[in-house]
């Protein structure tokens, strides 16, 4: 089994590893507060998870999860992460996140943005238009008729590989939305952003198949395009 390394361990981060460690994988968890405040996380999730720093988590990990506030991109460490998937789990909000100026323009998308920051990674983006309760409810065993797909996007095939064998270890079918360049298809504002799983009230999540999420990504048009008339 894989090691998996966590920077940020929140709602989504703390979803992502206990599914990692039912299926088998080591955890490392880490956070911008330091390896103490993780201990009862740890602690939950069992002998298969262990606290650290970003960089031992970026250091120990064979894939890694970032899943941070996207304004404190430029806190992951590059050197570590090179050569290695790395999920982007990320997503632009202005109102917390502040301006940025290349996002607002449309020039970039938000994993282009985290790929240029560190450009030996190999950067994939996914686990972020799904609500963290739905994503902890709704994995289920490979072949299970109710199986849901979650939404990722590459640039490079052995990185998208080996997030799509992690997915499927952890209960998910995939489903590929495009390039980076394409992730807009996932993110914010997007037909597959968001409610896709159903409502948050819900707290399991309603089963998305991986055809209705193809045909959630054909709906989303690009930054700034008109609607259809």
């Amino acid at each position: 089994m894989a090691t998996i390394g966590f920077i940020g361990s929140g709602n989504i981060g703390g979803t992502v590893a206990r599914l990692a460690a039912a299926a088998g994988h080591e955890v490392v968890l880490s956070n911008s507060r330091g390896p103490q405040t993780l201990a009862d996380l740890a602690g939950e999730i069992g002998p298969l998870a262990s606290t650290g720093t970003p960089v031992q988590a970026a250091d120990q990990g064979d894939i890694v999860v970032v899943a941070i506030p996207l304004r404190a991109y430029r806190d992951v460490p590059g050197a570590p992460l090179a050569g290695k998937a790395v999920i982007d789990a990320n997503n632009y909000y202005p109102q917390r996140d502040g301006h940025i100026s290349e996002l607002d323009s449309g020039d970039v998308t938000s994993s282009e943005l985290l790929q240029r920051w560190l450009p030996g990674a190999r950067v994939v983006k996914g686990f972020n238009n799904i609500y963290y309760r739905h994503l902890r409810g709704l994995a289920r065993p490979h072949g299970a008729a109710d199986r849901s797909a979650l939404l990722i996007a590459a640039d490079d095939p052995a990185a998208q590989a080996a997030v799509t064998e992690f997915l499927d270890g952890i209960g998910y079918d995939t489903v590929v939305s495009g390039t980076l360049a394409q992730s807009w298809r996932q993110e914010p504002g997007s037909a597959a952003y968001g409610g896709v799983y159903g409502p948050f009230e819900i707290e399991g999540g309603t089963p998305v198949s991986a055809a209705e999420l193809r045909g959630r990504i054909q709906e989303t048009r690009p930054p700034g395009a008109p609607a259809a008339p």
